[in-house]
Order: C-alpha cells, then structure tokens, then sequence
C-alpha cells in the first residue's frame, strides 16, 4: 500500500512532470536566444543572499514576501529571492558597475515566496526577463516591450496586447491641483469608481475621472488625454509615454496596444511608464515590467527599464510540443548505432536486458518504434 502523504506538497509549490518540463525549458531556452539577440547578456544570481543585501534598494518592497533563514556558516539572515529583478540590480550597480552604459542583461531562474497573490497564486515559480539600465530615454522602454514580445512571439504565443501605465501620472496631476493622496481617493483610483473619484478627489476629480473614461486602445486614449488639461508636470509625463506608445505602434502594428491612466497597483518601486502583457486565452497577465531607478550611493543613482515574464503563466499558451519519434532498441545494439539514429532526429530508449520483445516493449514504454533487422518499425496499438 503507497504511503500517500508523500506525493502531497506544501500549498503553492507543485512538480513539474514530463512532458510539461521539457516545454518550459525549451521556452526558457527560446527567450534568451531571442533576447540574446537584442544584445541582452546572461546572468545567474543565487538563489538566497544575505537578507539585507537582498532588501536593499529596489528589493524593499518585497520584504513581506521572502523566506529567511540563519546561514549556519555566516551566522547571518539569508532570504530566498522572490523576484529576480532586484538581484539584477545589485549586480548592475556592484559586479558591473564599471561596465559601460547602457547595460544589458537577462535572466531566467526560480522564485520563491512566502504566499502567492491574486495575480500570481503560485509560490514557486519561473521568471525570466531583461534589464536595460542607464538609459533616460523613451526609446529604452519601447525597446524593451518591443524585446519582450518579440520573445513571446518567438515561443509561439500569439495574439499579444501591451497595457501602458503611468504610476506617475495621478501623483502630478494631484499635486498640481494641490490634492493629497488618501484612502478613499487610492481605492476609488483602484476600483476605477467614477462616482466615488468624483467625491473624493476634489479640484482633481473631474480630470480623474476624464482619465478613466480616455483609458482603451491606445490610439483613442492618446487623442482623448491630448485634449484634456493636464497639470505641466503630468502633461510631461503623459507626452513621454505618448512618445513610446508612438514608437512601439510604429515598429509593431499588429501588437495590441491600450493605455490604463489611472493604474498603479503591482507596480511599486516603478518610476515611470510601466506595462502589462496579455495574451489571449489567458486570463492572467503573463509578463510586466517598466521603468525604476537603482541607487547606487546616497546621491548617485540611474535609470533603469525592464520586463519580467511569468513563464508558468504562459505555457498554455505555447503551440503543443511535436511528439518525439522514440525508437525503443534491443540492448546488445552498438552505441555506434544509438548515436547515428540520435543524430537523425530520433530519441532512443535501449532495453536492460537480453531476450525482451521489441513490439512489447516497445508499447509499454511509448515509444513510437522499435529497432528491427536495422529498420525503424511502427508500433501498432
């Protein structure tokens, strides 16, 4: 009788069985050799660091979200990373910091989290992304996007949309029109509740809610937005993410492409445009990103932009994996022979022992063919 507790696993972490493995890495493997091509160059953080080199910087605010332990050499806290983005940025700003700008890097690796959230239920998961840091300007974050989903497109996912933010653009137009920021007004921004924004957001609450009403398909919301009377500072911010929505549709026109002006949420250490990825069929977002600063001294810092895709979000929607023709051989036949099958595309899986029947054995490994007087046969169910 099986002992059953042992296939149960602590809530949020699974196995990942064949063949769903081998597709996951064979997308991992797609995404960095398209990003590769972009100019984007590998990297491999720890998977756990001292907890306060973990936290420092951008890292904040994931502080409720990693494991710790004491490290029994060191005799400090290590925490277990839960996002892979701000272990970039300490490598950027001490490993390579001398390395010229703008920099490029890439990754893919596991997280790990304390619990899972609405968007992301799952507390070990695989993210993989890149990084561009040191470069101001509106054309680092359409390069980016552009990257991202060019990659995407590279596994086979198709029909992808781009959701542009702008986490900055409230707080302008707020304090433009001399209005603080509360409870109400934050939970009427992130319920999109016209009503309630009206009622709470004061001078600014009818251009808030102007925001929300402009917010869709991008070409829409940008002539909307134009019109309405932004505060200087916000109508600067609006015009640069203007500006890179022009860029990408230039360069992607089959890509969809929406603004929400109004969204924040999940996007806390971000200091300016920012962006979700769709596909459809999924009702998750599958990757995100915008852009950040990473400090590297009190009064020296620089700016960054960057992606991160949930690659467990997005297997569903990858192309089904072609079946491998599994040839099953008899055990006596020669690695000579095994290796000219393998090189003609075939996976071979070699019997144990003499005297074992082909067709037999064959069907209860599923395989596809067996080795017979030097022919591949097929095998009948």
């Amino acid at each position: 009788m099986s002992d059953t507790s042992k296939t149960l696993l602590p809530e949020g972490l699974r196995d990942l069985l064949p063949p769903e493995a081998a597709v996951e890495a064979e997308v991992i493997h797609t995404l960095t050799q398209s990003f590769g091509a972009n100019g984007y160059a590998l990297v491999k953080p720890p998977l756990a660091e001292f907890e306060d080199t973990l936290l420092a910087g951008v890292g904040q605010v994931l502080r409720d979200r990693i494991f710790r332990m004491p490290d029994p050499v060191s005799h400090r806290s290590l925490g277990f990373r839960a996002d892979v983005t701000t272990q970039v940025a300490r490598i950027a700003t001490t490993r390579l910091a001398s390395q010229p700008r703008p920099l490029r890097l890439m990754y893919a690796g596991q997280v790990l989290r304390v619990r899972g959230d609405q968007l992301e239920p799952e507390r070990q998961f695989t993210q993989a992304g890149i990084e561009l840091i040191g470069a101001e300007t509106g054309a680092a974050d359409a390069e980016v996007i552009l990257a991202t989903t060019e990659a995407l497109e590279a596994v086979g996912v198709k029909n992808l949309t781009v959701d542009l933010a702008l986490p900055t653009l409230v707080p302008a137009i707020l304090k433009g029109h001399g209005v603080d920021a509360n409870d109400r007004l934050r939970t009427a921004l992130a319920h999109k509740d016209v009503a309630e924004l009206k009622a709470a957001g004061g001078a600014a609450g009818e251009l808030l809610c102007a925001l929300v009403a402009a917010s869709g398909e991008f070409a829409t919301a940008r002539e909307r937005i134009g019109k309405l009377n932004l505060p200087a500072d916000a109508k600067a911010e609006w015009d640069a993410l203007s500006a890179v929505g022009d860029a990408v549709r230039a360069a992607a026109p089959n890509l969809g492409l929406t603004v929400d002006a109004v969204e924040s949420r999940g996007f806390e250490y971000h200091t300016g445009i920012t962006f979700s990825i769709f596909a459809k069929g999924i009702q998750r977002e599958i990757g995100r990103g915008g852009r950040y600063r990473l400090q590297h001294s009190e009064d020296r810092f620089e700016h960054a932009t960057g992606a991160t895709l949930v690659v467990d979000n997005l297997l569903s929607a990858v192309p089904a994996a072609k079946e491998l023709k599994r040839l099953w051989v008899p055990s006596d036949t020669p690695r000579a022979t095994v290796r000219k099958w393998q090189a003609d595309g075939w996976t071979l899986v070699a019997g144990l022992k003499a005297g074992e029947t082909a067709a037999n054995e064959a069907r209860r490994l599923d395989c596809t063919h067996y080795l017979e007087r030097g022919e591949a046969v097929q095998v009948r169910n």
